[in-house]
């Protein structure tokens, strides 16, 4: 009988399946080694570089590091626009993992308003170079930073730099002629050349700031810095040091700029004063101002909207971009047309009854003395501000010659150098109004226009100007507010400088001289009270810019009106008038004639430079001209 084991168990076939096992067990690990040492290979050998500057990129870090913006002060060394150090927040996206998160985290942290946790997470959004900081906050206050520090370990990718902010120790006063920088916003982002703004968080968005951006900026550096795992920097391995922008010196004297704002007194209007001899624009003020600091931070949506709803728009430069009729101060001006057309002489005389009447046309354009100031020359008409003479002379020239002349002195053209957003105000023509009402040009237009109404506009930056050129007797020179740009002066003779008026007759220019300084000291003259104890020879004259037109048998009475109706009060000026030193433009928005109100700041202007700033008496001024208001006629 057979062994029943023998049927249970084959020690052959068990044998070779166990080697089959160990077969395929052998070349499973020969074949795993296999695809390891094959992977090592390509990660060591294959993908060095690659993994060798990942890895790098762990240790080493770049950082950019922004310049140093330009200082910028006036003609006297006085700081105008400066650098505080502050300390800002900053992100750098690609080392936070959970960006929502890190957000959420720092708005609670930093006690944010709504309004303020919507900024802060669009300016974490602001697209920016791979490993770039965003800047989320500036000007941290020491609360700030210290829950930010204790909390640091859960807030990878955040850092709280220290870096300098542009601040302006006199912004209201100085905020439209410097204007201010701000955040990089998306759409300049686009523009820049992100090498040289690394690291950078602000641009000049108006005024000097913006027109001279590129020499206040500089240029960025970098550094290579050595890194810990959680990104704390051990040492500086390398750098690359920024060039600082350049100081900037204005030609803008601060104590006349200050007595400027001073005299405006709150009110709405400019005041601009040049030197004829060299276009320096010494003082550029309009009024009310602003605080410019708020915007280089970033300014909170309510005070915004405040500024912007505001009935006296102090965020709207009136120096440059606010458009007035030049009422009666282009009289001068329009004279000096007629003698170089030949349309009349100094000596030329004619019979003012109080109006005047165009032929075949019964309407009667009247002067502002209605009884009229009898026989008129050249000179008593500008002394008197005679509106019948000016009728007459833009009469006989047509609108066609008053174009061109008066274009000739900068009217109706940008005439700053380096005066970012000016307007080129309108100096009407024939042609204009074809292309803007499609319709032709009247007779009784260019009447207007003689008188410095109608659709003549000027900004007191152009009133100046033209003022300068008057006085530097058809020389033109281009204004300017840059002195020094680092160590090197800006030169005077711009290479856009408008050609001089081709007039050479100098006994012409002493008769209008002769004219404006009566409008000050001779009997007649519009604004006599003003000119009472002048101790240098001045030239001037007041204009007054209607808000409404009147009709043809109305009388204004200002008392009957709301204030914002008032006429505006203009005035310009230059002094001395043997050596033209200054030539000043006011405008006074709603102050009524500009023989009382916009004289008598004018002349505190000249007195300040030609004399001594402490001896204007402001509050005595004040007084002076509450008295007069109303006492002189004329405009």
């Amino acid at each position: 009988m057979r062994d029943r084991r023998d049927t249970l168990k084959n020690p052959q076939q068990e044998l070779r399946i166990f080697r089959i096992r160990s077969l395929l067990a052998g070349l499973l690990i020969v074949a795993l080694t296999g695809l390891l040492m094959g992977r090592l290979v390509y990660l060591q050998v294959v993908q060095h570089e690659v993994y060798s500057t990942r890895s790098e990129k762990n240790r080493v870090r770049v950082e950019p590091l922004p310049p140093t913006r330009g200082l910028i002060q006036d003609r006297n060394g006085v700081l105008l626009a400066e650098n505080r150090p502050t300390y800002n927040l900053t992100l750098i996206r690609e080392r936070v993992e959970d960006l929502d998160g890190t957000l959420d985290l720092l708005e609670a942290l930093l006690e944010l308003s709504p309004e303020e946790s919507d900024a802060f997470r669009l300016r974490s959004r602001q697209r920016q170079r791979p490993f770039q900081p965003a800047l989320l906050m500036s000007d941290l206050d020491e609360a700030q930073i210290a829950r930010v520090a204790v909390n640091r370990h859960r807030l990878p990718g955040v850092e709280v730099e220290a870096q300098l902010l542009r601040y302006y120790p006199d912004a209201n006063i100085t905020a439209h002629a410097l204007g201010y920088v701000g955040r990089i916003n998306a759409e300049e982002m686009k523009s820049l050349d992100l090498g040289r703004y690394a690291g950078t968080h602000f641009i000049g968005k108006t005024g000097v700031e913006r027109f001279y951006e590129d020499v206040l900026h500089g240029q960025a550096g970098l550094r290579k810095v050595e890194t810990n795992a959680r990104g704390r920097v051990l040492r500086e391995l390398g750098r690359t040091d920024p060039v600082p922008g350049k100081d900037l010196t204005l030609t803008i004297d601060m104590q006349l700029q200050s007595l400027a704002y001073e005299l405006l007194d709150g009110r709405r209007g400019s005041i601009v004063a040049i030197a004829p001899a060299t276009g320096e624009i010494l003082a550029m003020v309009s009024a009310p101002g602003f605080d410019s600091n708020q915007f280089v931070t970033g300014i909170d949506f309510a005070s915004y909207r405040a500024l912007q709803e505001d009935l006296d728009l102090p965020l709207f430069n009136r120096a440059i971009r606010g458009q007035y009729p030049p009422g009666s101060t282009i009289k001068p001006f329009l004279a000096m047309a007629g003698l170089a057309e030949g349309v009349i002489t100094p000596d030329r005389t004619i019979n003012d009854p109080g109006f005047y009447q165009l032929p075949n046309d019964s309407r009667r354009y009247r002067n502002w003395l209605r009884w009229g100031h009898g026989r008129v020359d050249m000179e008593r008409s500008i002394a008197v501000s005679n509106n019948t003479y000016y009728y007459s002379l833009a009469h006989e020239l047509g609108i066609d010659r008053v174009h061109d002349q008066m274009s000739a002195f900068g009217f109706g053209q940008r005439v700053g150098h380096d005066v970012f957003g000016e307007s080129a105000a309108l100096m009407p023509s024939r042609d204009w109004k074809r292309g803007r009402f499609g319709q032709p040009w009247y007779p009784g237009e260019t009447l207007s226009v003689g008188i410095g109404q109608g659709y003549w506009q000027v900004t007191p930056l152009q009133l100046a100007t033209a003022t300068a050129v008057l006085a530097n007797r058809g020389e033109w020179v281009k204004p300017r507010l840059a002195s020094r740009i680092g160590g090197e002066s800006v030169e005077i003779a711009l290479p856009d400088t408008p050609p001089a008026l081709p007039i050479d007759n100098d006994y012409w220019w002493d008769r209008i001289f002769s004219g404006m300084e009566k409008v000050l000291t001779g009997h007649e003259g519009t604004a006599r009270r003003t000119g009472v104890g002048l101790e240098y020879r001045m030239g001037g004259k007041s204009g007054t810019a209607q808000v409404f037109s009147l009709g043809q048998d109305q009388r204004y009475n200002a008392e009957e009106l709301a204030e914002r109706l008032r006429d505006h009060a203009l005035f310009m000026a230059f002094a001395p008038l043997e050596d033209p030193q200054i030539a000043v433009a006011v405008i006074v928005e709603n102050a009524g004639g500009g023989s009382t109100h916009a004289a008598h700041l004018a002349r505190a202007m000249t007195d300040a430079w030609l004399l001594d700033e402490e001896e204007v008496d402001v509050e005595q001024l004040r007084e002076t001209m509450e008295n007069e208001t109303g006492t002189i006629a004329g405009n």
